[in-house]
């Protein structure tokens, strides 16, 4: 029986009820064994400021002024915080780790959403290295999200080598794009609609509502929390170059918005016809909306490059161009996951067709090793069952956690990770075949 939170995802009582939970038990006491103290950080606190400037500091940023402090503490609600604090520092009340969650919906293969704690603001202050705090920062929040029924994790990296010690796996990859204008020449559609421009506050309105229509189309989508709006139109007082921004809509020939997009252009004083355009976010509900967008993002005037990141790795605009050869595309790991109920993260998605297929889970952190029965029908819908020993006549694949977790969006193939002797079966193909998606899971931005 599957036992975790499934779709739609966690409730907003489940949400409070994680953001008000307690520190990990196993991890504050090993800590503090280490003179460390592991507690929970209010937004409305006088610890929150302390907090957010070392979290500044561990991303190298500047100094937080107060407006910027004021401006994070209003949009922070929705996140638990966390500090690791060293009362033999000379200020104290600096934590001098930091680490930041809160349960968001992951969508899975099939357009299904599933409750995910979502991990940022993982800092480790240089002078604070190798005393383990960040394992027991990490395994401490997956335990809390664990024992709060939450079947799974996932976070965007700085830092791409420290995440698989804790079982999560990049599991759908971001592409960076470079496209010389003059080369690309649009050969896509040309819809009917029409592209305006926009202010920034319009699109900060209309943004969330056309996000909410359009992410469960792709797996490796989540639901955007409300502040990271504002960062994508620059609608706060602090937000930086927000001036340079400018917004346009897609309106179909009904009259309805059915796509959004967010740009910058900078200049080239060297020649002013090759200018370049930053792509910051793009948002299309139709294809129409998506071809319109891009096409007039490529035939801008004065401009000879467009360049935009966090895109998917089969995006339909190489087949709009002219010239393939225009784009330069770099594919990087982007969004990461990590299993931790693996009888609700399997039911949650869709699968390549019926099959049944025994998977031997290995976990070095204990929350979600077995063995387990998946038993998928002709709808692509799976019953996941733990069992013991070997079932008669069922294939078995022996995998750890970080590549379940890597195959679970469909970003990569099982015949993949067994021909990298990543997991061991006695026929990849097929338990590809049922792993298999026909589109490649994306996320749109960072977090």
């Amino acid at each position: 029986m599957s036992t975790g939170v499934t779709t739609p995802g966690a409730s907003d009582a489940e949400r409070a009820a994680f953001r008000a939970g307690p520190v990990d038990e196993q991890s504050r006491v090993r800590l503090a064994a280490t003179g460390l103290d592991y507690r929970r950080v209010s937004v409305d606190g006088e610890d929150y400021a302390p907090w957010l400037q070392s979290v500044a500091r561990g991303f190298q940023d500047g100094e937080r002024s107060e407006e910027q402090i004021a401006a994070s503490r209003e949009r922070s609600g929705y996140r638990r915080l966390t500090g690791v604090y060293d009362p033999a520092a000379p200020v104290a009340e600096a934590p001098v780790a930091t680490i930041a969650s809160w349960l968001g919906e992951l969508t899975v293969p099939g357009g299904a959403a599933i409750a995910s704690c979502a991990i940022s603001a993982v800092t480790v202050a240089p002078t604070h290295r190798r005393r383990g705090v960040a394992r027991a920062m990490l395994e401490g929040e997956l335990r809390a999200a664990h024992a709060a029924g939450i079947p799974m994790a996932m976070l965007t990296v700085s830092e791409s080598t420290l995440y698989g010690r804790y079982g999560f796996a990049p599991a759908a990859s971001g592409a960076s794009w470079r496209i010389e204008t003059r080369r690309a020449a649009w050969i896509g559609p040309r819809p009917d609609g029409r592209i305006d421009f926009i202010p920034r506050e319009r699109l900060r309105s209309l943004a969330p509502a056309l996000h909410e229509r359009v992410r469960l189309r792709s797996a490796g989508e989540i639901d955007v929390p409300g502040g990271h709006w504002d960062s994508f139109a620059g609608t706060t007082p602090t937000a930086e170059k927000a001036g340079e921004k400018r917004a346009i809509q897609y309106t179909d020939a009904s009259g309805e918005v059915r796509g959004l997009a967010v740009y910058a252009v900078r200049e080239n004083h060297d020649d002013f016809t090759k200018g370049t355009v930053a792509v910051h976010y793009l948002l299309a509900e139709t294809p129409d909306a998506y071809a319109a967008l891009w096409r007039f993002l490529l035939e801008l005037d004065l401009v000879a490059e467009v360049r935009a990141e966090e895109l998917a790795v089969d995006e339909p605009l190489l087949w709009m161009i002219a010239d393939q050869r225009a784009a330069t595309v770099t594919i990087r790991d982007h969004q990461y996951v990590r299993v931790l109920d693996v009888a609700s993260a399997l039911e949650a998605r869709r699968y390549g067709g019926p099959g049944r297929i025994a998977l031997d889970v290995a976990d070095p952190l204990g929350i979600a090793d077995g063995r387990y029965l998946l038993d998928a029908d002709a709808d692509g819908a799976a019953r996941v069952t733990r069992v013991e020993g070997s079932p008669d006549g069922v294939d078995t694949v022996a995998l750890g956690i970080v590549e379940l977790s890597a195959v679970l969006l469909g970003g990569v193939s099982l015949a993949t990770l067994h021909a990298a002797g990543r997991v061991t079966t006695a026929d990849p193909l097929a338990a590809s075949r049922l792993f298999g998606w026909p589109t490649a899971p994306r996320l749109s931005f960072w977090y």
